[in-house]
């Protein structure tokens, strides 16, 4: 392995088709494309602040990195990435992508970041503006999220999530085979038209949530004082500790409460309307 330390480079395609190899303290300054179909790369303490500096790359290793802003977009179309202890300030990330693993990666700027990618693993990651995170993307498994942004994995399937605090309206819009364990998830609409949501001993805050629903499933989970008109036209099965709002015109299955505030069946609900509804405190 060929390795390069305390150096910089800029311009179009420094780095071009490189392998094997290993960058320590390097900076990569404005520019296009720096390691552009490369295998086999490590970069260690390194600044990056040129775009697309990752593209079809294969097996690469970040860890105690930096992308300025002016790095977006800086790694799609590319496999087996491990990336830890890394602040990522530019948008646009992780695009096309095959086999991510992150490790206590910092996003604060993560607008339009995980599209298209596969075979996701994220521990003690932190993203901040993160709208439309996690777009089509598939086999995801998440520990220790912290998530500020709106309209978070839309059409996405097969996610594990856990231990999470994921502040997003619009969460999990039309997705599939999702599993949430032990997190608060704080936004309005939450998981509409999403086939086998299961959320278990999560809490739910926000309007309107779980509405729409195929399968869904909730197991010893709690509801803030905003979640209400919940689960309407829903496949549902709730077992929902202390107090809900108000259950609106739920389609089929089954909710059960310590207490429910409003219980709302009018002309407007859809066959079979047989959803059984049951308060354990009267």
């Amino acid at each position: 392995m060929t390795t390069i330390k305390n150096n910089e480079f800029g311009g179009e395609r420094p780095l071009f088709a490189s392998h094997h190899l290993q960058l320590i303290d390097v900076t990569i300054h404005a520019g296009e494309s720096a390691l552009k179909e490369c295998k086999d790369i490590t970069a260690e303490h390194c600044r990056f602040e040129g775009k697309y500096p990752f593209w079809h790359n294969d097996h690469f290793i970040i860890s105690n990195c930096l992308f300025t802003e002016g790095a977006r977009a800086a790694l799609w179309y590319s496999r087996h990435l491990e990336m830890s202890d890394t602040l990522v300030e530019a948008p646009k990330m992780f695009r096309d992508m095959e086999h991510l693993k992150l490790r206590n990666v910092n996003l604060p700027n993560a607008q339009e970041t995980l599209w298209h990618c596969k075979d996701i693993q994220l521990k003690d990651v932190n993203a901040e503006h993160a709208d439309y995170i996690m777009m089509h993307c598939e086999d995801i498994e998440i520990d220790h999220l912290t998530l500020q942004g709106n309209y978070s994995f839309q059409y996405s399937r097969n996610i594990v999530i856990r231990n999470s605090t994921l502040n997003t309206k619009d969460a999990f819009w039309n997705t599939e085979n999702v599993t949430v364990y032990d997190s608060t998830i704080n936004g309005e609409y939450l998981g509409w038209h999403s086939k086998n949501l299961r959320l278990i001993r999560c809490h739910v805050l926000g309007t309107q949530p779980l509405c729409y629903a195929h399968d869904l499933q909730m197991e010893d989970c709690t509801m803030g004082e905003d979640a209400d008109l919940a689960f309407e036209y829903s496949e549902v099965t709730a077992d929902i500790k202390g107090h809900i709002v108000s259950v609106k015109n739920p389609l089929t299955g089954s909710i059960k409460a310590d207490s429910i505030g409003e219980i709302i069946l009018d002309e407007n609900i859809r066959q079979p309307a047989n959803c059984k509804i049951v308060t354990t405190n009267g």
